[in-house]
């Protein structure tokens, strides 16, 4: 009755200022109603998906224009909260017209808000799911942006999550636009690049070995960067192998460090001995 009242009918009503003060009471009545032992894997995303998923069906159902309220949402509202429910209104809108979507993804996977950034890779996956073809030549198109925060958009959305859990039976789907990122000079997207891979090595260990090599092999330095933190789940299990095919005789997978700025002793290393 409340999304109803204050959201859903604000926004038909073209009173978007009001509709976006009420979308944080709601996203936090929503996560207040999920017991405690339950928020690790129920939480803040969890409620955006909830209200967004909801917000979409029942402007359906209502025939408005979904496209027009979404957008102007999004332009209307002053805080990630409502510009994240926006965005994910949008997603949903996107699996019918994904053009008219496109561009608020990028401007969210470029902002400085941390947050628009992770509502980016984390809806834009829906998109990939119904139109993997057309996202994919967008997604390449996008490795040539000149916004590190665009390249790491890229690969972000693009790690093997429960949602692009089939890349796991098609990983030339991802790995063939992440190919373009293996030189990546920013440390920004190339830590995405690195962790998108040891998370594929979870269930692909063997593949990841041949891109490991292939990326030592080339002789760069950002390349050889990446093929170390691809590395990071690998380690644990084939140690020898990877050490070998990094040419280094301890691997740190972890590092702390302490106030004087030096690594803590023994924390996150492996060595042969």
């Amino acid at each position: 009755m409340k999304i109803q009242r204050d959201i859903i009918d604000n926004v038909l009503q073209g009173e978007y200022v009001h509709a976006t003060k009420y979308v944080l009471d709601v996203l936090e009545e929503l996560y207040e109603g999920i017991p405690k032992n339950k928020r690790i894997s129920f939480g803040r995303v969890y409620t955006f998906q909830l209200l967004s998923r909801y917000l979409f069906s029942k402007l359906v159902e209502k025939g408005a224009n979904v496209a027009e309220i979404g957008s102007t949402l999004f332009e209307s509202s002053k805080d990630f909260q409502g510009k994240g429910i926006a965005l994910g209104i949008l997603s949903f809108y996107g699996t019918v017209d994904y053009e008219k979507v496109l561009s608020f993804f990028e401007t969210s996977a470029s902002s400085a808000d941390w947050n628009m950034r992770e509502f980016a890779q984390m809806f834009f996956r829906k998109l990939i799911q119904k139109w993997p073809d057309q996202m994919k030549q967008y997604l390449l198109k996008l490795t040539k942006s000149k916004d590190p925060n665009i390249r790491r958009f890229v690969s972000e959305t693009l790690r093997p999550v429960k949602e692009n859990s089939w890349f796991y039976k098609k990983p030339d789907y991802s790995l063939s636009i992440l190919k373009d990122l293996f030189k990546e000079g920013s440390e920004y997207p190339r830590t995405s690049v690195g962790n998108n891979l040891s998370d594929l090595a979870r269930h692909l260990p063997d593949r990841v070995f041949e891109i490991v090599k292939e990326l030592v092999s080339s002789g760069d330095k950002n390349s050889y960067w990446i093929a170390y933190r691809a590395c990071r789940n690998l380690v644990k299990k084939e140690p020898i192998i990877v050490m070998n095919l990094l040419h280094v005789d301890e691997y740190w997978y972890k590092k702390r460090v302490n106030r004087r700025g030096e690594y803590q002793r023994d924390y996150g290393k492996i060595s042969p001995n």
